[in-house]
């Protein structure tokens, strides 16, 4: 009898065993699904962030480091002009720095971040294009930063873009950092400059840190991710240049596989984007379009101020009929005087 009680006690251990540990024994069908089902919403359970939303860029520090002045250019009338680096994430990134000669004001010039917009990365160079924009801004006494963004010209890193990537944004908030230790510059008079491409790194860097005092955005791609993925017409389709195909450059199709479309993942997409967070921009902005722009819908503008309206901001918007991407002459001395006039008084 107690032999007979030994066996059913050893035959429901055993089934018990199997029961609970179906891996011990190399059991098939059910069990192995149940597992891979629990590992499959383990992993999606890891899969919660993104470092291009806005909430973790704020979490981030960007400590910046010292102007270091690589090289002296030629004084214009007005200003001295440099070529100098500064660090961003350990990436030695280069910058033109152009200081206003004369007297430095009670507590130093104001400060412009100059963010350009997309050049392909091996045509880029530091000293050409902007050049008018850049004298116009150093004349009327501001300290102009342009950054070259990491693998643009002779910076470190790879051009990794600023729509999928975070990576020009913390850049140009390293470079923030990295012009409040200039002697010339006054650290709480800080603004921003965007064209294009520049104005979307403009908007992000505005929402992300309070640094940034005031901005000022040309042909701007400001919109909604829904907006840039579906709504973004252009004269000339982008290809992406021989640089960005040799580097890892992250796509829209990345962020899809992982994440979702935008109709089936609305929220991850509203989390990346600045349009999503402008109740929480640092600073007026004055945004500048023309109506017959090739290259960014002039609408991605508009659509901006509503929404900076609708969330109680100080927004103001200038439309140049027939002006280009560029809002070319004879738009252009008016845009830029009305630029400066807005940086005056909101930075001076």
């Amino acid at each position: 009898m107690r032999r007979k009680k030994k066996i059913i006690l050893v035959i429901i251990t055993g089934i018990v065993v199997v029961f609970a540990f179906p891996g011990l024994f190399g059991t098939r069908g059910k069990s192995t699904s149940f597992v891979a089902v629990d590992t499959l919403q383990h992993q999606k359970k890891q899969v919660l962030t993104h470092p291009l939303q806005i909430v973790e860029m704020r979490k981030r520090i960007y400590p910046g480091s010292e102007v270091t002045i690589e090289k002296e250019f030629t004084p214009g009338s007005t200003y001295t002009q440099y070529l100098v680096s500064y660090l961003s994430d350990g990436l030695k990134i280069y910058a033109l720095l152009t200081i206003p000669k004369g007297e430095i004001p009670s507590g130093g010039f104001p400060v412009l971040i100059f963010n350009h917009g997309y050049i392909p990365p091996e045509e880029y160079r530091t000293t050409e294009r902007y050049v008018a924009y850049v004298q116009a801004f150093a004349r009327s006494g501001y300290i102009v930063f342009k950054p070259d963004y990491r693998g643009h010209g002779d910076s470190e890193g790879n051009p990794e873009g600023a729509y999928f990537s975070p990576a020009y944004t913390a850049d140009v908030l390293n470079a923030v950092s990295s012009v409040k230790t200039l002697k010339e510059a006054n650290p709480d008079s800080i603004g921003m400059w965007g064209h294009s491409m520049g104005g979307n790194i403009t908007l992000r860097s505005m929402v992300v840190s309070k640094d940034i005092k005031a901005g000022v955005i040309w042909g701007g791609v400001v919109g909604s991710y829904e907006d840039i993925m579906n709504r973004w017409r252009r004269s000339v389709p982008w290809r992406p240049s021989t640089r960005e195909n040799m580097a890892y450059r992250p796509s829209r199709n990345d962020l899809i596989e992982q994440f979702g479309d935008f109709e089936s993942n609305p929220d991850f997409w509203k989390s990346i984007s600045p349009f999503y967070f402008t109740s929480d921009v640092s600073g007026p902005i004055q945004l500048h379009h023309g109506l017959s722009d090739e290259s960014v819908p002039w609408e991605f503008s508009e659509t901006l101020k509503n929404r900076l309206e609708q969330n109680g901001k100080t927004v103001e918007l200038f439309t140049y009929e027939g002006a280009d991407h560029n809002v070319s002459s004879p738009h252009f001395e008016v845009a830029v005087k009305r630029s400066v006039a807005f940086f005056d008084t909101y930075l001076k």
